[in-house]
């Protein structure tokens, strides 16, 4: 593209204009009552309570980590640290292959 046609977009905001997408500065809702939202920080369940061992065995324990449509829930969600996780992940996937969970949910 020609830098005409760039500066077009870009005051159109084809782009996006980076300032939120069109929502309202300030924070606060549009219908009022701007009350915070405080998110409490997540703590990794196996930290708390001295899980040192995932195993692909433990299928109850598995299931948690695992939504209803058979997919692996992600870190952000779930809370549990980077390193359990991965853990987490190839127990998930080697209980997959041995048929003790389903790979996906069915229809």
């Amino acid at each position: 593209m020609s830098e005409e046609t760039t500066q077009r977009t870009q005051e159109s905001g084809a782009y996006g204009s980076g300032h939120g997408g069109g929502r309202p500065s300030g924070g606060s809702r549009p219908g009022g009552g701007g009350r915070k939202f405080f998110r409490r920080k997540k703590v990794c369940k196996f930290c708390t309570e001295r899980i040192d061992a995932i195993s692909y065995r433990d299928v109850r324990l598995l299931q948690q980590f695992v939504a209803e449509r058979g997919k692996i829930v992600p870190r952000r969600l779930t809370g549990v640290c980077t390193t359990h996780q991965r853990r987490l992940t190839r127990a998930i996937k080697q209980a997959r292959n041995i048929a003790l969970l389903p790979f996906a949910a069915r229809y």
